[in-house]
């Protein structure tokens, strides 16, 4: 769009941050959490900037730490690519940590109001290693393979999308 670069992963996020904004809401309308529907948004602020920051931070510190010794700005520039999961969850507990005690809950309580929204995440950010064509598995005969540089390999980022995604849902909310 003109100067702007949309990029899948990040729209990945976008749907997953918007998907969980609109359970979390769902989840707080109902009596039994406990919760307002007013902390849903800075909810969402807060474990948004949680996972951004986390994801990256966790990635340059696991695997980019060259990069940030050559040029400590790097680790800003999250355009260029590098997001760990690893991060992103110590981001994210971090977050919810500490919005628990802003509004004077215990951090089991968030945890448990949050886990449903995780799994949507992790779906959208699996189909979007899926579209960018990145963290495919190993290499396999299967039928339903997907041929990359002339080598059928398993789509693990579907496989993940489906057992993060799907599964892992189905698991907490049931």
């Amino acid at each position: 769009l003109g100067p702007l670069k949309i990029r899948w992963y990040g729209l990945m996020y976008l749907v997953g941050f918007a998907a969980a904004w609109l359970l979390a809401r769902h989840r707080a309308r109902q009596p039994a959490f406990g919760w307002k529907i007013e902390w849903v948004d800075d909810l969402i602020f807060y474990l948004a900037v949680g996972l951004i920051l986390g994801a990256r931070v966790g990635y340059m510190l696991f695997y980019g730490t060259a990069g940030i010794i050559a040029d400590p700005i790097s680790i800003l520039r999250i355009w260029e690519g590098g997001m760990s999961f690893h991060g992103g969850l110590l981001g994210v507990a971090l977050a919810a940590w500490l919005f628990s005690r802003k509004i004077g809950k215990s951090f089991f309580e968030t945890a448990d109001f949050i886990a449903p929204l995780a799994p949507i995440g992790l779906c959208a950010g699996r189909i979007g290693n899926f579209i960018n064509g990145e963290l495919w598995g190993k290499t396999t005969d299967v039928p339903w393979a997907f041929v990359v540089d002339g080598v059928p390999k398993h789509a693990s980022q579907l496989y993940e999308a489906g057992l993060e995604g799907i599964a892992l849902f189905l698991a907490v909310c049931c």
